[in-house]
């Protein structure tokens, strides 16, 4: 049976939003703002199929080294994940930071197969390296200010501002390139060296009592035990999703929402609107309407209401990303320009809700970074598959089987998750918090 966490039931439909943040935690979110922005500001992004095109990939060289960035990134998570509680997120983002700037000049060095797979892989070992620590950072980091009912809203805003960041840039990559056909790549390198200059600025968190917590720092003694702790942080992080069936009933559903997104806005965006006729020059406008919607959207997730939980609100949420996906086949190239609009939207809803609906099923003292690498592991693992298949279906010339099988897929998913909760005592529906109330709600922290 899932239990849910125990909380106090609202009291009230409309409640005080609490104190403004502290000028330490507004730092924390300043910072976090840029390191998210700069960090994850790719201008290759809407250019990089055809890139590879250009440089002589074929379409299945093309997605088998997406399949193998999905698999390296599972295999980096776990110890990146552990590195970051051993020696604090800080840390972690730093050395992220530094790998990504590495990652971007890969291609630049060696436009070939293997400079793009070295480039990929890279940067599965300089994501896997903040994943789980960023998150972990803002989140530990506010609430050791006391300003943790801000996290919803500090990292929506990350996420709405490094969109819209994107927004202005990408449709400049095509002028760019005429230019010089290597600036997607040179800039994305110093955008991470950006977000370097912003890690470096975050100030250190203060040890929370008790081990395994991400915003601690490294002890004298770590030296001597470090192999053991590695080992140690990994078994308890299993140990704790094992005895802990809400968290991972939460992650679970989470892997509708990213492998959907990450497949179709990443893999596949291209391709679909390749086969709807709409030609490369436009691609960079479209992803930018994209983004817009999903900035938006990110940056707002309390306007979806306080009458469902988080969990129901991403199961449904995840329904009509598959629905969207399904529909895509139907319309022609304004249709679907307007669906992936809605989809990136809906996206943009879903990651923050989430996001902290993962950060509060961990419970109190357990590894956070290394828990949220777990999390990060399943999302990418099945993505790995869905490159694989994805790259088959598309040699296979069957897009639109892809896409309506993956909207089948989805639903059976998300109609096992809400079985799996309806087992549970109906009693205890009420007492999970609503979107909303999680996000104003003054110590709504991590489930006890």
């Amino acid at each position: 049976m899932i239990r849910r966490p125990d909380r106090p039931r609202p009291t009230s439909r409309a409640r005080p939003a609490g104190p403004p943040p502290t000028p330490a935690a507004r730092r924390i979110i300043r910072l976090n703002n840029g390191f998210q922005l700069l960090f994850n500001l790719l201008w290759w992004m809407p250019v990089f199929y055809a890139y590879q095109r250009e440089a002589g990939l074929s379409d299945g060289q093309i997605f088998g080294i997406q399949s193998i960035y999905y698999v390296a990134f599972c295999l980096f998570e776990i110890p990146t994940g552990i590195v970051a509680d051993r020696i604090g997120a800080r840390n972690c983002l730093r050395a992220g930071a530094v790998v990504m700037t590495a990652a971007n000049l890969a291609p630049v060095l060696t436009p070939s197969y293997a400079g793009f797979l070295v480039h990929f892989l890279a940067i599965a070992a300089g994501r896997s390296l903040t994943s789980g620590a960023a998150s972990a950072y803002l989140y530990d980091g506010l609430r050791a200010e006391g300003g943790g009912e801000h996290y919803l809203k500090a990292e929506g805003t990350a996420r709405a501002l490094g969109l819209a960041a994107k927004v202005m840039c990408w449709p400049l990559v095509g002028p760019l390139m005429a230019v010089a056909h290597t600036a997607p790549y040179v800039l994305s390198a110093a955008s991470a060296a950006g977000s370097l200059a912003c890690a470096l600025a975050l100030p250190r968190l203060a040890p929370p009592r008790g081990d395994g917590r991400s915003g601690r720092a490294p002890g004298r003694g770590g030296t001597n035990r470090s192999r053991g702790a590695f080992l140690h942080d990994a078994g308890a992080a299993l140990r704790c999703v094992r005895a802990t069936p809400w968290l991972a009933l939460v992650m679970v559903q989470g892997v509708a929402v990213f492998t959907l997104s990450r497949i179709c806005q990443v893999n596949l965006f291209q391709p679909m609107l390749l086969a709807h006729g709409i030609g490369e020059t436009s691609h960079g406008g479209v992803l930018a309407a994209m983004t817009v919607a999903e900035a938006v959207a990110s940056a707002r997730p309390q306007w979806l209401g306080r009458r469902l939980s988080p969990v129901a609100m991403v199961s449904l949420l995840s329904l009509a990303l598959a629905g969207t996906l399904a529909s895509i086949t139907l319309g022609g190239p304004w249709t679907v320009v307007a669906l992936l609009c809605l989809f990136a939207a809906v996206t943009g809803f879903a990651y923050p809700i989430q996001r902290k609906l993962v950060n509060d099923a961990i419970p109190a003292h357990a590894p956070r970074a290394t828990l949220l690498s777990v999390e990060s592991i399943v999302d990418r693992g099945v993505c790995a598959l869905a490159a694989v298949a994805a790259g088959a279906y598309l040699s296979a010339g069957r897009l639109d089987a892809l896409l309506w099988h993956s909207a089948i897929v989805t639903c059976v998913v998300m109609i096992a998750v809400q079985l799996v909760l309806r087992s549970d005592a109906v009693g205890r529906r009420a007492s999970t918090p609503t979107v909303a109330t999680q996000g104003n709600r003054r110590g709504s922290t991590t489930a006890s």
